[in-house]
Parts: structure tokens; C-alpha cells; sequence
């Protein structure tokens, strides 16, 4: 496994049905919201190895972040929230995280993706033509 990024790279590793943000941090260390990590509690954001972060899968960096603080300037900006235990899956989750660090600005495409998708199966339900009138006799 790769451990020679440079510092403040974005990491990400697949999960089953998404994929998990981290920001390396140097000497094999990679800082991430742990999110629902154990049964279903919220886990804490946390300084943990490469292969804690990688739970046996594949890393590797995503190079389309923009960085407004690249480098050091993202790692501090993560280690200054390392504890933090507000993980929430549509506001506040991993790749939240590491935009913010990267960026000043908290976003999550995956998110974003998820939104669309439902808003267009929701809108299918509720396309014209669709909707059955409820008479009452």
C-alpha cells in the first residue's frame, strides 16, 4: 500500500455501497470521520494507519479536490477537529469532512448523487398522470 503522498492528500477506500474520505497526515497516518463504525454509533473524526483507514480494501488518492489549503494547511485544519463527534450521513459525514479541510466549504458528491437519485424516484411517483384522486362516495 502506498504511503508516500504528500501531506493533505485525499484518500478514499471503497465500502460496501460507498466510498470512505480521509486526509493523510504523514508517517502512514490518515485522519477520517470514523461515522457508523460500530453497530450503528457514531464514531468520532480520528488519527488512524493507512490500513485502519483502508479496513483490508484498496487507497488511493482523489486528485479532482480543489485545495484553497493544501498540504500542512489541510492537515492542521483536520487535526483541529480530531474528537469531534457530530457525524451525521447527510450533513456531516466523511467526505464533508475532507472538503472542508481542503476547502473551507463542507460538501459530500456522494451525497449530492444520493439526492438526485431520490428526488427522481420520488418524481416518478408524483409525475402527472401518475397520482390516483381519492374520492369518497
Amino acid at each position: 500500500m502506498q504511503r508516500d503522498w504528500p501531506l493533505g492528500t485525499h484518500l478514499i477506500t471503497p465500502r460496501r455501497g460507498y466510498v470512505h474520505h480521509g486526509i493523510y497526515a504523514g508517517d502512514g497516518r490518515v485522519i477520517h470521520y470514523a461515522g457508523y463504525h460500530r453497530a450503528f454509533r457514531r464514531g468520532p473524526v480520528l488519527e488512524t494507519t493507512v490500513e485502519q483507514f483502508a479496513r483490508g480494501r484498496g487507497v488511493r488518492a482523489e486528485v479532482a479536490t480543489p485545495a484553497s489549503f493544501p498540504g500542512p494547511d489541510a492537515v492542521a485544519r483536520a487535526r483541529s477537529r480530531l474528537g469531534e463527534d457530530r457525524y451525521r450521513v447527510w450533513t456531516n459525514n466523511c467526505e464533508h469532512f475532507v472538503h472542508w479541510c481542503l476547502s473551507g466549504t463542507a460538501r459530500s458528491a456522494q451525497v449530492e448523487r444520493w439526492g438526485r437519485r431520490l428526488r427522481g424516484a420520488l418524481g416518478a411517483f408524483a409525475a402527472p398522470g401518475r397520482l390516483v384522486a381519492l374520492r369518497t362516495v
